[in-house]
């Protein structure tokens, strides 16, 4: 059974263990006579500079080549950088905006995309839940109105670890993951068992996800290309026409892809957004 974070001020763990696999069962049974209930995956940070639209690229990626229909959400307004690769499904909005979040929550029940991916811009992380928290997002989905799955991108410096923190209290019905990203080949240091102690009384992940390095050549490339990382793979542009990328450097991406859906499929993502492998 996969964890659930906890607050100091909710119910004691095993209580909430019994009410989860309540939840769980309750979800089967909805499964199973065709309903599925939305899901929102934050992919964020408050630090910049840890490759989280790379992580939410990925997301999609993934979805995609599992035939699943999703949409996303880029905060980094007025110009996105996750729209740049994903413009046909992907809206920019201000999630700290009433307008914008109706047009987030409001059509999650309608919206024919059951997984919505929400980019948080940089720094806007703990801003991003405070809202979502404002407007009773959470609440419902402790109600089992929603799925939530948070992905938070960490770096190598004690600044991301203190974010742990500042997120906690919105965080205890999530499926929240720590994401160490190598993607461009960045160290993370082993916490030792006090500063895990201090960082992590009041939280407890779903588990944590580890991005593999991508050559930078190869990442350079599908920069460049402006297109899905799976796009390039099958060496089209951004407009879905044919190109000439690297036949090498297309290995490398697809060698990367599929060991990121590995770990994704490792964390048991697909079951966590009520979505199986067709």
């Amino acid at each position: 059974m996969v964890k659930k974070p906890v607050k100091t001020t909710r119910e004691a763990p095993a209580k909430r263990e019994a009410e989860s696999r309540t939840k769980a069962a309750e979800a089967a049974v909805a499964a199973s006579d065709g309903g599925v209930r939305p899901a929102v995956v934050v992919v964020g940070a408050d630090k910049g500079g840890v490759g989280k639209t790379t992580i939410a690229r990925a997301v999609l990626d993934f979805l995609s080549l599992n035939d699943i229909h999703a949409r996303a959400f880029d905060t980094e307004t007025p110009r996105g950088t996750l729209y740049r690769f994903h413009p046909d499904e992907t809206m920019i909005v201000d999630l700290t905006e009433p307008a914008d979040q109706m047009k987030i929550i409001d059509t999650l029940n309608t919206s024919k995309a059951k997984v919505s991916v929400i980019d948080v811009r940089a720094g806007g992380l703990s801003p991003a839940l405070e809202a979502l928290d404002e407007i009773g997002f959470f609440d419902a989905v402790k109600n089992g109105e929603f799925r939530f799955v948070l992905l938070h991108v960490i770096g190598p410096s004690i600044a991301s670890l203190e974010e742990i923190a500042e997120i906690a209290p919105y965080v205890a019905d999530a499926n929240y993951f720590m994401v160490k990203n190598h993607v461009n080949d960045t160290t993370f240091f082993e916490w030792d068992p006090q500063t895990h102690a201090k960082y992590f009384e009041d939280v407890v992940t779903s588990g944590e996800i580890t991005i593999p390095k991508l050559g930078e050549l190869a990442y350079e490339q599908v920069e460049l290309s402006g297109a899905p990382f799976s796009t390039f793979i099958a060496n089209q542009d951004s407009q879905g026409e044919p190109a000439e990328h690297s036949f090498v450097l297309r290995g490398y991406v697809r060698t990367w892809l599929a060991r990121v859906a590995d770990e994704f499929e490792r964390v048991g993502l697909l079951d966590l957004l009520g979505e199986k492998r067709r």
